[in-house]
């Protein structure tokens, strides 16, 4: 991110943040366009540089709007979408179709049927129902619907129970084991109007531990020789999900683009050279990596409670319904005044929002410098699953996206209005 302080004062994009917010009002995410940018020709560069067939997706749940799908085309990417409403906003971008990638776990036949009408690239199939039922829509419409298998590979990931998604006992996928995976990759072989395009695996997200990744894609490459031995198949390409984890405080020190490239991309080659298989297109779907450290949020500060011998609470104008992360997984996130970035964080506070739960905080705990009600505190690195799990709780209405580069600011997103919160109530 292009951060620097003149005059006290934070600055992203050469915009002065504390202007910013007192012009636009708080809470609202701001988003350096630039930074986003460069994150995604980054992974293209390393994983290029590594081997020739690649691809990298965006998955989408991180954040979405039809200026971040404008901007992943732009930059030769693919589109992860997890939902027909994520489906939705990129076409209504003129997203490529045949460069998008459906994911979920239950797809309803409506999502299904939304995703094989675009003509959408891939569709990364979850369960032997869904499996069936693709094959069913996709015959009816004389469409081949090239799909990939997502596999679980058994695999703990170094990071939250909540965002671990490879182990055997997961929602996601098809297990290993009783050859539940070799079944499934079986029956798409079978099926009318499908084709087998590959494998999916995605062992979790927030990961800073590469060797994770490693073990996983032994696990994988010793699954895609099962599949030629005993099926005659060559898996044509392996995605190997995203995950890769991302600093949200000082102490947080991730691997790097270039390294997870290196372990990823090497790792399938030499795998798959110790096999005797063909090395398949690599795919790999960064998220939170691409724009986690492009946003921050800002909040004015409205009260200061200090209770002697516990802690001193600072209440901003969000909250919970714009961060659940703090909330729903115990996040780690740090804060500062943004019209005192220049000043040492020489108290210690909790970052409290607004709302009717106890457990509305943000930051717990954290370096602040000395504050005021009516300053501008700036949140970092709430670029990835903030704006996309926000809520209405409390009927609070949801803060707009600004991005902003070379000293420029706009919209992408708005901010919602009490008009939109009575838009669907009838009555």
């Amino acid at each position: 991110m292009t951060a620097r302080v003149v005059d006290g004062d934070l600055y992203i994009g050469d915009v002065d943040m504390v202007d910013l917010a007192r012009e636009v009002g708080t809470a609202v995410y701001v988003m350096d366009e630039a930074h986003i940018r460069e994150q995604l020709l980054e992974y293209r560069k390393e994983m290029s540089f590594h081997w020739d067939d690649v691809e990298v997706i965006y998955a989408g749940k991180a954040f979405l709007s039809k200026a971040m799908a404008h901007l992943v085309a732009r930059t030769g990417c693919g589109l992860d979408v997890s939902s027909g409403g994520e489906l939705a906003i990129a076409l209504a971008a003129d997203f490529p179709p045949q460069r998008i990638y459906a994911h979920g776990n239950n797809k309803t036949p409506a999502e299904l049927t939304e995703c094989i009408e675009a003509g959408i690239g891939h569709i990364v199939v979850d369960s032997l129902e869904e499996l069936e039922r693709i094959s069913a829509l996709a015959s009816e419409r004389g469409i081949e619907q090239t799909v990939l298998l997502r596999i679980t590979p058994g695999v703990k990931a170094d990071t939250h129970d909540y965002i671990t998604t490879g182990a055997e006992d997961s929602k996601f996928g098809f297990g290993l084991n009783q050859g539940l995976a070799l079944h499934a990759v079986e029956r798409a072989l079978e099926l009318p109007a499908i084709k087998y395009g590959g494998l999916h695996m995605h062992i979790g997200s927030q990961i800073y531990a590469l060797h994770s990744f490693a073990a996983a894609i032994e696990v994988m490459a010793d699954f895609m020789l099962e599949i030629r031995e005993k099926l005659g198949t060559d898996t044509c390409t392996l995605n190997t999900g995203g995950g890769l984890g991302v600093a949200y405080g000082v102490p947080d020190d991730p691997a790097t683009i270039k390294d997870y490239a290196k372990v990823v991309v090497d790792g399938i080659k030499e795998a798959c050279e110790q096999r005797g298989l063909k090395v398949p297109c690599i795919a790999v779907e960064p998220g939170r990596s691409i724009v986690a450290n492009a946003g921050v949020t800002l909040y004015t500060v409205g009260s200061i409670k200090e209770i002697p011998g516990i802690r001193t609470y600072v209440s901003v104008d969000g909250g919970m319904t714009d961060n659940i992360r703090t909330s729903l997984y115990q996040a780690h996130y740090e804060a500062f005044i943004a019209n005192k970035a220049d000043q040492p964080r020489s108290i210690t506070a909790t970052i409290a929002g607004k709302h009717c739960e106890s457990g509305d905080i943000v930051v717990s705990d954290g370096p602040l410098q000395p504050v005021e009600v009516g300053d501008i505190l700036c949140v970092p690195a709430t670029g990835a699953y903030c704006q996309s799990l926000s809520s209405n709780y409390n009927k609070q209405v949801r803060p707009g996206v600004i991005w902003v580069e070379n000293g420029n600011w706009r919209w992408v997103v708005r901010r919602e209005t009490y008009d939109d919160l009575l838009r669907c109530d009838v009555g």
